[in-house]
């Protein structure tokens, strides 16, 4: 595609509009363009939070099994640090008696949902209907009923985030993901994690990660050294007053 023009209609405005025409252009062609609109338009879930603070926010997902699971809660326990678990039904009805004792250590449970599904493949009463069961499932055996839902796989659209906000909860994602799910070894969780994470962050580890009881005691430390907090996702984000950045970061109104 070719553009002709002669000196008379290259006026400040003329030239304005042809460079924003070749800059949208440029965007759509690369991917660029539907990226950034998307991002503007769509509903966000929190995957980080804007702050000046050195707080940040250990994450566990649970949903196949428990065989470290004592071990985390034992190194945090050691590490004086409290965390967020996110549950699936089936694992907290499997598992009870690990679904109290970690709310009796202290730390916060949200949904990871009943079935383990693509939430952005269900309809909204589906989606209801899973969040309404496993929320149920984690208060009666806590006596607490859950504030946040972890979509599983990451996977979400704007009718999961807003029928999740109409049932009163906070969708949460991460910025710093472990990969343990991988099987890393000790050493590259804690490479992984150390660099990647800042003011705000949300940490995504496994209850079933192969090492990530053994990585979880160095990450803690170096990162105290550096000055950072461990709270809750609860303690974390921002209950009212905020807005969502582009990129999922909670920003608190000024």
């Amino acid at each position: 595609m070719y553009f002709t023009f002669t000196k008379k209609q290259l006026t400040p405005t003329a030239l304005i509009t042809v460079v924003g025409i070749v800059c949208c252009l440029i965007m759509s062609g690369s991917g660029l363009y539907s990226t950034f609109y998307a991002k503007a338009n769509r509903q966000l879930p929190i995957y980080y939070v804007k702050t000046d603070q050195k707080k940040i926010a250990i994450s566990f997902d649970c949903a196949w099994g428990v065989d470290y699971t004592q071990t985390l809660l034992d190194v945090m326990q050691e590490k004086g640090i409290k965390c967020t678990f996110f549950t699936v039904e089936f694992w907290s009805k499997k598992y009870p008696e690990y679904l109290k004792k970690i709310s009796e250590y202290g730390h916060e449970i949200g949904t990871h949902s009943a079935t383990h599904p693509h939430m952005s493949k269900l309809s909204k009463q589906s989606i209801i209907n899973e969040l309404t069961t496993s929320s149920k499932a984690i208060s009666e055996v806590t006596g607490i009923t859950p504030t946040l839902f972890r979509p599983p796989y990451g996977e979400y659209n704007d009718l999961v985030i807003t029928t999740a906000k109409e049932l009163g909860l906070y969708v949460i994602q991460w910025d710093v993901d472990s990969l343990d799910w991988k099987d890393l070894s000790s050493s590259q969780i804690k490479e992984r994690v150390i660099k990647r994470v800042k003011n705000g962050s949300i940490v995504l580890f496994h209850n079933q990660g192969l090492h990530t009881a053994q990585a979880l005691p160095s990450i803690i430390d170096e990162l105290k050294e550096e000055g950072y907090t461990f709270v809750t996702i609860g303690e974390l984000i921002y209950k009212d007053n905020f807005y969502m950045s582009a990129d999922g970061g909670q920003v608190k109104n000024s």
